[in-house]
């Protein structure tokens, strides 16, 4: 996997899925919605980590500096 993402979007992401955690876990969103936002928070915690996004592949998208 070639990384595919720059660090502005990675901290985006980052802040994206603390975002949804919060209003999951301070009872703000519930039910399926909040599954889901919490299943998206893992989805974009873990792209980050890993700094790379298969969406953004599929797309031939790239926002790191080469």
């Amino acid at each position: 996997m070639k990384k595919n993402m720059g660090p502005a979007d990675r901290m985006i992401r980052l802040i994206i899925s603390a975002l949804f955690v919060i209003l999951y876990f301070n009872g703000i969103v519930v039910g399926t919605l909040g599954l889901v936002l919490v299943a998206l928070a893992g989805i974009f915690t873990l792209t980050s980590i890993v700094r790379f996004c298969p969406i953004y592949a599929m797309l031939g998208l790239r926002t790191c500096p080469k």
